[in-house]
């Protein structure tokens, strides 16, 4: 099968100046694109120079929005995706790919505790995984991987759900479980990145706890919805029995509760439908 690499790159000059070499010479028949996402340095220049396909954004769209670009320009049966900073080992590749041929549709490189950039960073992508584990009942060892390899016939069925952000690692393994295509992850050891990292710990710290929501509403939205319901009941009926036998009377509290707990889980069944319709497949 025909392999296509991809790139996302903003401003990575210098670390596809040392790993570009090596990712040629170890795979030099697969289509190497790099998405530039509006760089203001040599990202371009170098990327060229090392025989990859170049698509330049005029300004930066994203991390998400570059993945996308690649993904629907690449030729491959095959789809890799790398990070352009030299975290990445292309040696790890073959073991991606192996796993593909043993039936997987995605191989995703899990990270350790020791390649995340930071603790809180750590900690936070700890708090994902388990959460993505009890809601798809799969277990997930790296939900924000950037390290992957799949089959570009199922990724392009859910390209229309990826943000354009940084996110879209979380929102495409989802989407993979959630249609029962095969998932398996493949423990690597990460180097430290080159350059300086495009998050931002305030801005990106508040999208990444938008992840957990989207995590429950892109698999099943009534699994976050039913238990907030349940809870809504629960307080209704425990304020409903304290003014009972204190007061001897049902009160306007109780009832706002109650209702409350029959909208939030009507709005988990909705939900539930409309996840059901951006998973169809119209052949």
């Amino acid at each position: 099968m025909r392999l296509s690499i991809i790139i996302p790159a903003k401003n990575e000059a210098e670390g596809l100046r040392r790993f570009l070499p090596a990712l040629r010479a170890q795979f030099p028949d697969a289509e190497l694109v790099v998405v530039d996402d509006g760089s203001t340095d040599a990202t371009a220049a170098v990327a060229e120079a090392n025989g990859a396909r170049v698509l330049s954004s005029p300004y930066s769209m994203g991390n998400g929005a570059a993945v996308k670009r690649g993904a629907r320009a690449a030729s491959g049966e095959i789809l890799v995706f790398m990070d352009g900073d030299g975290q990445h080992d292309p040696a790890h590749i073959p073991l991606l790919l192996e796993r593909l041929a043993q039936g997987y549709d995605m191989a995703v490189a899990a990270r350790d505790r020791h390649g995340q950039a930071n603790i809180g960073r750590g900690l936070a992508n700890g708090f994902y995984n388990r959460l993505a584990s009890v809601i798809s009942g799969i277990r997930i060892l790296d939900l924000t991987s950037g390290f992957r390899a799949v089959r570009a016939e199922q990724f392009r069925e859910f390209v229309h759900l990826l943000p354009n952000g940084f996110s879209y690692p979380t929102t495409i393994t989802m989407a993979f479980l959630r249609s029962a295509y095969p998932v398996c992850y493949v423990p690597v050891p990460v180097a430290a990145r080159i350059g300086r990292s495009h998050l931002r710990p305030l801005r990106d710290g508040v999208r990444f706890l938008l992840i957990i929501f989207k995590i429950a509403t892109l698999y099943s939205p009534l699994k976050l919805f039913a238990p907030a319901g349940a809870g809504f009941f629960l307080l209704g009926a425990g304020y409903y029995a304290y003014t009972y036998f204190s007061e001897g009377r049902f009160t306007n509290m109780s009832l706002l509760l109650f209702s409350a707990s029959v909208i939030v889980f009507l709005i988990g069944l909705v939900s539930e439908q409309i996840t059901a319709l951006s998973y169809r497949r119209d052949d």
